[in-house]
Parts: C-alpha cells; sequence; structure tokens
C-alpha cells in the first residue's frame, strides 16, 4: 500500500479541516512548498494535493502553490478540487500532475470523467466524498442522494486509475477509518482504492491493510502533522 500524505490547499496554506467544514480550519504551515519538501525529506512516494478554495468555487485557486510545488518536487503528485472541464485537466496535466482528481463533476458530467480517461489512460482518478453512505458534491457542501458505491461501479470499465474514497464525517476528525465502507466500495469494483479520511494511528493504517480488501493506499493528514507517526513509520506498516 502506498502513503499519500495529504496537504490541504486554503487560502495559500496549508491546513486541514474538520469534517470538510470551511470554518474549522487548522493552519499547520503558512508555506505549502515547505511542507511538501519535508514530506519528500522523509521519503514519501506520492503527493496528495486538495484545491480546497477550488473545490467550492468551481475552478482552480490556489493555481500558483500547486504548481510551485510540482516544479520544485520529484514524486508523483494528485490533485483534486476545482477541475470540472477537459482544458483545467489539460493544463494541470502539461504542468506535470501525474493524476487529476474529478469529484464534483464525477456526478454532474460522468461523460467528461470517461473521456478524459481514455484520453489520459493512468492520470484520471474519481473522489467519491460520502456522508452517511451517500455521495457529496462542490466542496462537500451539497449532499446527493447517489450511494458511493453506486457511483463507483459506473466507472468500472471506464479507465479509471483510481477512486479516492473519503468518509466525510472521519475526515481530520483523528476518530478511525471507516473500514467497513472502505471494503464494501473496494471489493465493488476492481478500480484501485485509496482509503481517506480517519487515520489517526500505526493500528489505523494495519486496519486498512486488514479490512478484507486490497487497497491501492491509504491518504493521511492530520495524523502526521499531529506527528502521530511519521511518514518513515506510515511506510514501515504499510510495506509489511
Amino acid at each position: 500500500m502506498i502513503l499519500y500524505p495529504a496537504i490541504d490547499l486554503k487560502d495559500g496554506k496549508a491546513v486541514r479541516l474538520l469534517r470538510g467544514d470551511m470554518n474549522k480550519s487548522t493552519v499547520f504551515n503558512d508555506s505549502p512548498i515547505d511542507q511538501a519538501l519535508s514530506f519528500i525529506n522523509q521519503r514519501c512516494q506520492w503527493l496528495h494535493l486538495v484545491d480546497l478554495n477550488g473545490a467550492f468555487e468551481g475552478k482552480p485557486v490556489n493555481a500558483d502553490t500547486v504548481e510551485k510545488i510540482i516544479n520544485r518536487c520529484n514524486v508523483p503528485i494528485q490533485l483534486g478540487g476545482g477541475i470540472r472541464d477537459i482544458d483545467t485537466i489539460e493544463m494541470w496535466l502539461s504542468k506535470g500532475l501525474a493524476r487529476v482528481i474529478l469529484g464534483t463533476v464525477a456526478v454532474e458530467n460522468p461523460s467528461l470523467v470517461r473521456l478524459a480517461a481514455n484520453k489520459y489512460p493512468g492520470k484520471i482518478a474519481v473522489g467519491i466524498d460520502a456522508r452517511a453512505g451517500r455521495v457529496a458534491t462542490d466542496g462537500w457542501a451539497k449532499d446527493t442522494d447517489i450511494w458511493a458505491t453506486e457511483l463507483a461501479k459506473k466507472f468500472e470499465n471506464d479507465g479509471v486509475s483510481a477512486i479516492i474514497y473519503t468518509d466525510i464525517e472521519r475526515d481530520g476528525a483523528m476518530m478511525g477509518p471507516n473500514l467497513g465502507a472502505t471494503a464494501e466500495i473496494a471489493n465493488a469494483v476492481s478500480i484501485p482504492i485509496i482509503a481517506s479520511g480517519g487515520v489517526s494511528s500505526l493500528d489505523d493504517l494495519k486496519a486498512l491493510k486488514d479490512c478484507g480488501a486490497q487497497l491501492n493506499g491509504a491518504i493521511s493528514g492530520r495524523a502526521l502533522y499531529d506527528r502521530k507517526f511519521t511518514v518513515q513509520q506510515a511506510l514501515e506498516v504499510l510495506d509489511a
């Protein structure tokens, strides 16, 4: 399993939200670039970036910061937030992103996901963010009546490289991942699943490894910032 250290960008800073609430953010680093380099110095294999402002506004907002991170870092980077059209997808891939994450458009315009996945093999991921099992969009501000597993199945044969599954109620709450829901979605599709939301300890990472489904990796943000474990310790657990 791969560890994806998370850098969530709000107003040009590296923050973590509590359950996706933009009014409940904690700034962990005024310099997201320094934060990214710190993770790389700890030998992370990937970086996971989210443009939080972009997710709410539907267009890139922290683009300058993201581009600087891309230019300074020598590991593959995936980015979500505010990517809603093919031009934005192509812009980010041309700047060196390894993978773009499509969330809201996966619900509102699934044909765009299929088009992009076909045009850019291995570079398109779907972000499925769920509250009580149902998908939320627009920076988690809008609830839908679509079940997360139902949405995942829609892209089963479309060449999507990964699905990032986030349990919103667990995100930033340090209360452990939703193992049952994560395993359910992973067992429902053949698309690689990345677990997100709630990782608070090395035991949580071990639990994800043993959740009853084979996962591609896990995203960790607050636990790393709060020094519950180091990148190296996480890698040792996930590689064991």
